[in-house]
């Protein structure tokens, strides 16, 4: 049943095409259009960068410290002179690659290792989601704070630290789709006919978890920019001198008061990204849930 219904999904963007198929999803879920296009904005400010940057983001001037938005500023200054239009844009490419990154490494980790681990059954699936356990003990941000005390600040480890703790999270969603694959009639057919563990495995249980896939990472890529931002926000993220939306809120406290402008905007950009994943987030569920579509 789960082969079928996620083959007509195939099936139905093949045969309608993928501009028919996006014009579709348009009508029927316009919160989710509109959540793509948050999310497409953010990704191409993020790759056109230093060509709608009004401004080098790490350039200062400290004579234009604390300025108010303006013709010259259309989103203030900071305490360093440096342009908060520009910080922000740049701070998209940090979001953007920790968020994509982190999400991608972790949910695929986690979902090829539940998948095999639900395959294998037995001890081998006791052992995996024992360990599951234990790190899903510990919350997203706790653990990720965790390990950046232990790799140090930086890009790449701030990817990692988030990574490691979605791991669990996207491979129990997965899991269970997968365990209900592996009870399928065409998989015990291929296994009684001699097909190979790995090759059983890719050729039809992974295909036919896609959609929870997509669902849970979409879901949790929001929350990858969340921790990002928290992570910079406490001094454990990216570089300081790396432009963040975490690291320009977490310099925008000492000047809330007089300068609010410097939290507001990094505080709008970080909403309007998670606002945009949750959202294209539920309309997928919606769309490639076959369990919805039975209500």
């Amino acid at each position: 049943m789960v082969r079928e219904e996620a083959l007509t999904v195939e099936e139905i963007a093949v045969s309608e095409g993928w501009g028919t198929a996006l014009h579709r999803f348009a009508r029927e879920k316009p919160l989710g259009a509109a959540g793509a296009v948050l999310m497409l904005l953010t990704i191409l400010a993020a790759i056109f960068a230093p060509f709608l940057a009004p401004a080098d983001p790490l350039a200062t001037n400290p004579r234009a410290a604390l300025l108010g938005p303006s013709g010259q500023y259309l989103l203030g200054s900071d305490w360093l002179g440096r342009d908060s239009l520009s910080r922000i844009i740049y701070g998209a490419r940090t979001s953007i690659y920790v968020g994509f990154l982190a999400t991608l490494l972790g949910t695929v980790a986690g979902s090829l290792l539940n998948v095999f681990s639900a395959y294998k059954g037995g001890v081998v699936d006791m052992v995996v989601q024992r360990i599951m356990d234990v790190l899903l003990a510990f919350p997203t941000l706790i653990m990720a704070l965790a390990i950046m005390a232990v790799l140090g600040t930086s890009l790449n480890n701030t990817v990692i630290a988030i990574a490691i703790p979605f791991i669990p999270r996207s491979g129990r969603v997965v899991r269970s789709a997968a365990l209900a694959v592996k009870e399928s009639q065409y998989v015990e057919v291929s296994r009684a006919v001699g097909c190979r563990s790995v090759r059983l495995v890719f050729r039809h249980v992974i295909p036919n978890c896609v959609a929870p896939y997509l669902i849970i990472a979409t879901a949790l890529l929001g929350s990858a920019i969340l921790v990002e931002a928290s992570l910079s926000f406490l001094g454990l993220g990216v570089d300081p001198q790396t432009p963040s939306w975490g690291s320009a809120l977490a310099e925008a406290m000492e000047f809330w008061e007089s300068s609010p402008w410097l939290a507001i905007f990094p505080g709008i950009a970080i909403s309007l990204a998670v606002f945009g994943v949750n959202l294209l987030g539920d309309a997928l569920r919606d769309v490639l849930d076959p369990r919805l579509k039975q209500l």
